[in-house]
């Protein structure tokens, strides 16, 4: 009885192996690029004109005024200083090709595009700023989704490419789209330096 009963079970077992086998198994759908939301009516992000910077030093080789009581969250690369969805992101990396213009549009423009939230490039340009030579691309992306709500906004950004001695220094400036910030931004691009 014994042996009949584990017969039946191991019989069982099989039909249900091979039924399982003949389900058709399905590729899951391509996902959707992402298209850009809409710009706030009301940016929330215009930094004051009464805002206080102070002078960041980094471990990496350079110094730049931020923003005074913005979040700072530091990496191996560099650091992120946030208020709200106002960013200034500096991260650091190895090259041995000073940026370009052109070479700008083909490659960091290029990845900007690829792996960024409904990327959409504005220029992308040679610049001068008082640390020296620099590429500035200018372009407008999503936000990441907010964490609780999944919402998200129309950010614009400016990113700056600044190069030296194998060094290349990227910093990205955020605020949402029609945030009135030139100024504030003119004032830490043009801070940064090399120590």
């Amino acid at each position: 009885m014994t042996r009949s009963r584990n017969h039946l079970i191991a019989s069982s077992l099989a039909f249900a192996l091979v039924a399982s086998m003949a389900v058709p198994i399905t590729a899951a759908p391509a996902l959707a690029r992402e298209t850009a939301v809409a710009p706030e009516r009301n940016p929330p992000g215009d930094i004051p004109d009464s805002q206080v910077f102070v002078e960041y030093k980094s471990p990496l080789g350079f110094a730049m005024k931020v923003p005074e009581g913005w979040a700072r969250t530091d990496r191996a690369d560099g650091a992120r200083f946030s208020d709200k969805y106002n960013i200034v992101d500096l991260a650091v990396s190895k090259t041995d090709q000073a940026p370009s213009g052109a070479i700008a549009k083909t490659r960091e423009a290029a990845e900007l595009q690829k792996g960024g939230h409904a990327v959409e490039i504005k220029t992308v340009k040679d610049v001068k700023l008082k640390s020296g030579a620099a590429v500035l691309i200018s372009y407008a992306s999503n936000s990441a989704p907010n964490a609780v709500t999944g919402k998200q906004i129309r950010l614009e950004h400016d990113r700056y490419l600044m190069f030296k001695n194998g060094s290349l220094v990227t910093l990205d400036l955020s605020a949402p789209l029609g945030a009135d910030n030139v100024d504030q931004w003119r004032l830490m691009s043009n801070s940064f330096r090399w120590q």
